[in-house]
């Protein structure tokens, strides 16, 4: 992420929590999605584990390593459009003075040709566990200090590492007889020297070579000495429990990037800004989580991202093992343009309410959505829909296909699939439903078929066909809502989204069996379909993007994996 150039090249007991998931596959996506942002932020961002993990404490909030090979750098170059190409390339411009050239250190000339395959940055815990707030200038401005960063350096070559840095700390001033560094004292700790340097700029920063092995640089000595502490110990990041069982499950051979984050901790210093302030309750749940990590790698045509995440070891929370999301596909046609699938709706339903009762960041609360449900249908959302809705459901968004001549209602239809896990139940919600829309809407309910499957049609007091609903085959009920789309799931065809060409090459499929699938065609759907606004310079990087693919699974009662491809543009050479 920072690696700077002179050039732009360079079950079973408790249930899963619905907001947690939603929120940590949001996550994820905006990190495969928003790779180009991510990189551009300047404040965070050879093995099995992250580079550099036994010098990073175990409280650390954040760690990110990035390679140092230019011609992965370059790769990720060629992704998006000249619009997100000049936005990365002045955001590594920007990193790369904070924590190099404001230091009067040029990468590719002084780092380049000792350090190791990857360089990691820390974002240390705060000494007190919750900062106050931050004081603000008069001007405006943020006057409190960052926290503390430290970039540790894989020393590859030793003597060559030395050789420069000594060099540059000892190179002659300009003309006006002015020192380029100044060193202003030397001190050993636990066995280690530390050099704290003033540059030419003024900025002050501390460094230290630890066990040959690490080239440590931060803002503070502190900094420095907290990371010597925690390599000459055992209790660094790469020996906590949950970061040693579960890293190693997404490593890959020569990633781009990889990342760790400490949920909890970072959860407790983002809830300390005066204007977001989380509650207790939420607090309390985020601390049943520990950990959430990912590996990022460029590939032919875009970003992949492994991802997992796991519970703290004290969490008497478990996972359910349920993994049977991976169906839905088989029954859309081809040209879908988003689908959504998932294993238990009436399981996340009962997650999603114990998570977001007092929860102001939720969505949509609990409480307020039964009862618009109830207003407007009389019906109860648990007894009459969620109580047969055990078995996996999907949610799609398919295409109309414009007929010659012909002038169309609806550009989209909403589809919504679920296998029902009580039939009997299932069909007394839609006769009850059938009613309602006939007496509080007067909607005209027609008995139909479609490819000698019955179906029932609803049609809106003008005439429009708005509706349409009835049963794939013993188990598996839909409900069309816009466009006449029925006769292009009826019958069930070989041709569907799952066999696509699109499909397959966008939905990561190592995760099977899955308990969930997202597939969104960027390119075709966005520009028909805007989307709300859900992250920083959204239009910019969803413009740059084909399509992006997501996969699911729970892969223990502590842990789960995701799996995300994001396939984009390319720059015109």
């Amino acid at each position: 992420m920072t690696v700077p150039v002179e050039s732009p090249p360079m079950q079973k007991r408790k249930k899963s929590s619905l907001a947690l998931t939603l929120s940590a596959t949001g996550l994820l996506i905006g990190s495969g999605v928003a790779t180009y942002w991510l990189l551009t932020q300047g404040k965070l961002f050879s093995g099995e584990l992250l580079t550099g993990a036994h010098t990073i404490p175990q409280d650390a909030l954040l760690a990110v390593s990035m390679t140092t090979n230019p011609n992965q750098w370059e790769k990720l170059r060629k992704f998006g459009t000249t619009e997100t190409q000049a936005a990365l390339d002045q955001n590594l411009f920007m990193l790369r003075d904070r924590f190099f050239t404001s230091h009067g250190y040029d990468f590719q000339r002084d780092i380049q040709p000792w350090v190791g395959n990857r360089i990691t940055f820390a974002v240390l815990a705060p000494q007190n566990p919750v900062p106050p707030p931050k004081p603000v200038s008069t001007n405006g401005k943020d006057t409190s200090q960052e926290q503390p960063v430290v970039m540790i350096l894989p020393i590859k070559n030793l003597a060559k590492a030395q050789q420069i840095w000594s060099q540059k700390l000892n190179e002659p001033g300009d003309k006006s007889g002015d020192t380029a560094k100044q060193q202003l004292r030397e001190t050993t700790y636990a066995g280690t020297s530390i050099q704290e340097i003033k540059s030419k700029s003024g900025t002050k920063f501390s460094t230290a070579i630890i066990d040959q092995r690490f080239l440590a640089i931060a803002d503070n000595s502190n900094a420095i000495e907290q990371t010597i502490d925690t390599y000459k110990s055992t209790t660094s990041l790469a020996t906590s429990e949950g970061f040693a069982k579960n890293f190693p499950k997404i490593a890959t051979h020569r990633p781009f990037a990889q990342f760790y984050v400490n949920v909890p901790a970072s959860a407790q210093i983002a809830a300390a800004a005066p204007n977001r302030r989380l509650p207790a309750q939420v607090l309390a749940q985020l601390k049943e989580n520990q950990g959430l990590a990912g590996t990022i790698s460029l590939k032919s045509s875009g970003i992949r991202l492994q991802g997992i995440s796991w519970l703290n070891p004290n969490s008497r929370r478990q996972l359910v093992v349920e993994n049977q999301g991976d169906e839905m596909a088989k029954l859309l046609p081809p040209e879908t343009l988003m689908m959504l699938s998932g294993s238990n709706l009436r399981r996340l339903w009962i997650d999603y309410v114990s998570t977001s009762k007092g929860n102001p960041f939720s969505p949509v609360a609990p409480e307020q959505l039964k009862k618009s449900i109830k207003d407007y249908t009389d019906l109860d959302l648990e007894r009459d829909l969620l109580s047969w809705m055990g078995g996996e459901f999907s949610v799609s968004v398919v295409p109309n296909l414009p007929r010659e001549g012909i002038e169309e209602d609806f550009r989209a239809a909403l589809l919504f699939m679920v296998k029902a896990s009580d039939r009997q139940k299932a069909e007394l919600f839609f006769t009850k439903l059938d009613e309602i829309m006939k007496t509080q809407y007067q909607f005209q309910i027609q008995q139909g078929d479609v490819a000698g499957t019955p179906v029932v049609k609803w049609i809106a007091p003008f005439g429009t066909l708005t509706g349409t609903h009835g049963w794939l085959d013993q188990d598996v009920s839909f409900l069309v809502l816009g466009a006449p789309i029925t006769n292009r799931i009826i019958p069930s065809s070989r041709n569907s989204l799952a066999n696509s060409q699109s499909f397959q090459n966008t939905v990561p499929s190592e995760l099977n069996p899955s308990n969930g699938q997202l597939f969104l065609d960027v390119e075709r759907g966005i520009n028909n379909f805007p989307l709300p606004n859900l992250f920083p310079n959204q239009n910019m990087i969803l413009g740059a993007t084909r399509s992006i693919g997501v996969t699911s699974a729970v892969s223990d009662s502590r842990s789960r994996r995701y799996d995300i491809f994001v396939e984009f543009k390319k720059v015109k050479e």
